[in-house]
């Protein structure tokens, strides 16, 4: 049995992983590489957030972002913004260089088993383990507007859905969305040659200011100072205070959650879209109806008029819905069983990210209405991974010696960082 089975190998499920290992944990890790970054962003697009606060997270603290790039010879500098394909290669190389093996398979169940889990996967035999961490990402929680699922398939998808969006080349293209996914799909869109439109329900689009530079005088610095998700005091609360953010009261976290750092364009996004994509703003999805194979939009504006948009296909760009009753992996009596956070259908977590059910810990976007906004982003992933393999080694602990052991959690362990699983992902 093993004493740690991560579950996601994106930024958070490598980070946590990586700091297990250095613990001297037995750990596995199942999923796809950077599985969301890989297959599910479009060709073109770029890392939003700087090079400094995209680091994933390794003991040592050697494994950065900036490490990587210099053995490329790239400069992953402040106020350059850089593509989504060399965030996901870095992705990969921490994986060789920092995480124990990856092994790629699909994690079908996670179910209670005596003081433990049991893990069945689409590929092998069931494993076992006495703690799991769910690192899932955002793809379970894949958000469409309730107006478009009426539609037959092919008429719509959402912005998760492309790798290549040549394909819509010559075609009508309408965006839902106000946020960095919408505003970059829309111009990578007009940019591969299709015929996109933007439709938000905002009244006036956001867009984010070039950052400042990160050396600046004392007193700039100290009334507007850079954290990991921008530039301010609020964004430094959220950046670098997850643990306070705990201690409010639930509906306040759920607010924090669903209002805070909400939807921006990058600052050097903004002259690409405005000058390639029309949008309207202030409307509001009332119908969709397929007509042969293009699609009616019916949309509401500001002032309460019809407005109606024809289309070839829409592409909701509208983010993801935490949600334990959508991560159909987990076995329904323990999802039942676990205390959530008011009613955000997310789990109450400990300190050490554990939930309710012990021994049973999550990362990411479910997080969020418990740490606040940073476990939206990559930068979370520092916060998580040290506190939630010190919350397993506690639990680990209180449960007593392995069987076989000399004592501790810890004995019996492959050394931290050394191959237990051939790797099965590209290098």
């Amino acid at each position: 049995m093993d004493d740690l089975v991560v579950v996601g190998a994106g930024p958070y499920g490598l980070s946590i992983a990586a700091h297990a290992a250095a613990a001297g944990l037995h750990v596995r890790l199942l999923g796809r590489p950077m599985a969301a970054w890989r297959d599910h962003m479009p060709e073109g697009m770029y890392l939003k957030s700087e090079p400094w606060s995209s680091n994933l997270s390794s003991p040592d603290g050697r494994h950065t972002l900036a490490s990587y790039c210099a053995t490329l010879g790239i400069a992953a500098e402040h106020g350059t913004p850089l593509p989504i394909g060399t965030f996901s290669a870095y992705g990969l190389w921490f994986a060789r260089q920092a995480a124990p093996e990856v092994e790629e398979v699909t994690v079908t169940e996670v179910t209670p088993q005596g003081d433990g889990f049991r893990i069945r996967t689409a590929e092998g035999p069931p494993l076992l383990a006495r703690t799991v961490a769910l690192a899932v990402g955002v793809m379970p929680f894949v958000h469409h507007p309730e107006a478009l699922r009426a539609l037959p398939p092919g008429h719509y998808s959402h912005s998760s859905g492309h790798r290549d969006l040549s394909r819509f080349a010559g075609r009508d293209v309408a965006v839902l969305g106000a946020g960095q996914a919408a505003l970059e799909t829309a111009a990578l869109l007009a940019e591969t040659g299709a015929r996109p439109a933007l439709v938000a329900r905002r009244a006036r689009l956001n867009w984010n200011t070039v950052p400042q530079p990160l050396e600046r005088p004392v007193l700039r610095a100290l009334r507007e100072p850079h954290s990991g998700l921008g530039t301010g005091w609020r964004s430094w609360v959220w950046s670098e205070l997850p643990w306070a953010v705990r201690r409010l009261p639930a509906a306040t976290r759920e607010r924090i959650a669903a209002t805070a750092l909400g939807p921006a364009g990058a600052w050097w996004l903004r002259d690409r879209f405005e000058r390639r994509v029309p949008v309207l703003l202030g409307h509001r999805l009332h119908r969709a109806v397929a007509l042969g194979g293009r699609t009616r939009l019916e949309l509401e504006s500001p002032a309460g008029r019809s407005v109606v948009l024809d289309t070839d296909h829409v592409i909701a760009a509208t983010g993801f819905s935490p949600d334990l009753g959508r991560l159909g992996l987990l076995d329904a009596g323990l999802r039942s069983a676990l205390r959530t956070v008011g009613g955000a259908g997310t789990p109450e977590l400990g300190a050490g990210f554990e939930s309710s059910w012990p021994g049973l810990f999550f990362a990411g976007l479910l997080t969020a209405p418990s740490f606040g906004p940073s476990m939206r982003f990559v930068h979370g992933a520092g916060f998580t991974a040290g506190r939630l393999v010190k919350g397993v080694l506690g639990r680990l602990g209180a449960r007593g010696p392995l069987p076989g052991s000399s004592g501790g959690a810890r004995s019996d362990r492959a050394p931290a960082g050394h191959p237990r699983h051939p790797k099965t992902y590209p290098r």
